[in-house]
């Protein structure tokens, strides 16, 4: 990647229409999101493989995290979407690009999803919908994945939406809920890779 493409990612605006498959709309959290955070958040699922997400989860890090989110946008650091139901506008999950090296085109997708649409897809459509935003939009050469080892749904979620599997990142944190260190699968997803 040239100095010149990596002026644009400092520049990294929300697309505009949303994304969209039809099913699920991708749209950047707002401060009326705040009540759906929090229900979501604390979520024993959630809580169990996202470690980092406080316990117990207050309205005031749902707040928190929206105001990261706008930061994450406006230095071009991080692309955070709400994951929302197309035709009713509920929220049902979170997506987030992180730009691991901008300078090299890499950056990695985190996701979640609320217990009551979970099992229907929504992860593999946002992971389908940002993925292709980072490529075609944002220049991304590499996009990778990681998922806790014993999190199969996370890890067929990956694999659906088109990435491969590297390998084992071993012991790489200490997840103190669960309290164990855990092993990640590495996935990524090259430009030429993407699905259909």
């Amino acid at each position: 990647m040239v100095r010149a493409d990596y002026a644009r990612w400092m520049r990294i605006e929300p697309p505009n229409p949303p994304l969209s498959d039809g099913v699920v709309l991708l749209r950047p959290w707002e401060e009326r999101d705040v009540r759906a955070i929090t229900t979501a958040c604390r979520d024993d699922d959630i809580a169990w493989w996202l470690d980092q997400v406080p316990q117990p989860y207050s309205e005031s890090d749902a707040r928190a995290y929206v105001a990261m989110t706008r930061r994450g946008w406006k230095e071009g650091s991080h692309c955070a979407f709400a994951v929302t139901d197309a035709p009713t506008g509920a929220v049902i999950g979170s997506i987030g690009v992180h730009w691991l090296d901008p300078e090299q085109g890499v950056a990695e997708i985190g996701y979640w999803v609320r217990a009551e649409a979970r099992g229907r897809g929504v992860a593999t459509r946002a992971t389908l919908l940002v993925s292709r935003w980072a490529v075609e939009r944002c220049g991304a050469r590499r996009l990778q994945l990681r998922a806790d080892a014993r999190n199969v749904a996370s890890q067929r979620v990956a694999e659906r939406a088109g990435f491969h599997r590297e390998g084992v990142l071993r012991s790489v944190r200490f997840n103190p809920r669960q309290g164990r260190r855990v092993d990640f699968v590495l996935y990524s997803l090259l430009p030429d890779e993407l699905p259909g």
